[in-house]
């Protein structure tokens, strides 16, 4: 992507995009089918009418589920035995339109400072491998080997290099992930947000036994700590630059009463003279 200049920035910034093309073959949790689809409903020829001018026009309809491609997690999404984040019981704010409270549209902008933590290289590896659970020693480990530290507020981009499988549905959703007390280990620390390029932040199907469940990150960060979560990334080209802090920007849709949303999220940096 070509560098942008921003009024009152001391210089042209490089700019990262972090999202994963969406396609109806690219890889989406059985729970989340069917995914994505794009049908072009009105084409140039149906519009064209050469009296009338030389312009013609086409359109499509999109249909996705919330968590599939690049996508952000509003709280409403998980709960704790019937609990939302905040104690909400979810039977007293969810009907067939969504939810009345903690949807994606309350989620604002998310604007801040980035770290990504480029767990595979810390270890001394490509890519982290299927079902690696990313404990807490893993994640300090990287702070050490990067230099960095996290601070209350940041956004934590978590890569596995899971994000060069994405043409291969299978491989992609057997992926690597964060368990449960490397979820916990952040929350600690007091970050806005999580992203990571696999699925689900999480491992697929691998229980907590300190929680007693699966995908114990979504437990920890979205209901009991109000940590928003973004999943699908792609963050190879920003870990082969180097820049492990970062300007991050993430707008989800405001679809109200949704439980998340597609996003497109970028990673700005100061373009090196």
């Amino acid at each position: 992507m070509d560098p942008v200049v921003f009024p009152g920035a001391s210089g042209p910034m490089r700019v990262f995009d972090l999202e994963q093309p969406r396609t109806a073959d690219m890889p989406v949790m059985s729970s989340h089918r069917p995914g994505y689809s794009y049908f072009l409903y009105r084409r140039h020829e149906d519009t064209y009418a050469p009296e009338a001018g030389p312009r013609s026009s086409a359109s499509g309809v999109i249909v996705c589920m919330e968590h599939s491609g690049t996508h952000i997690d509003a709280f409403c999404h998980q709960a704790e035995n019937l609990m939302l984040a905040g104690g909400i019981p979810a039977r007293e704010v969810q009907n067939a339109n969504g939810f009345s409270r903690l949807g994606i549209e309350e989620v604002p902008p998310i604007i801040g400072r980035g770290v990504l933590l480029d767990v595979p290289r810390a270890l001394g590896v490509e890519e982290l491998e299927p079902g690696y659970a990313i404990t807490a020693a893993d994640l300090e480990r990287c702070c050490a080997t990067q230099g960095v530290e996290i601070r209350a507020g940041d956004i934590v981009l978590v890569r596995t290099g899971n994000a060069r499988h994405w043409s291969d549905p299978e491989r992609y959703l057997a992926g690597p992930g964060v368990a449960g007390e490397g979820s916990a280990w952040l929350a600690e620390r007091g970050v806005r947000a999580v992203g990571a390029d696999n699925m689900a932040w999480d491992v697929i199907g691998l229980v907590d036994p300190e929680y007693g469940c699966a995908l114990p990150g979504h437990l920890l960060l979205l209901v009991r700590h109000r940590i928003y979560i973004i999943e699908n990334l792609q963050l190879e080209a920003l870990a082969a630059s180097g820049h492990y802090e970062f300007g991050f920007v993430c707008t989800p849709l405001k679809f109200v009463g949704a439980t998340g949303s597609p996003v497109s999220p970028v990673a700005l940096v100061p373009l090196e003279g």
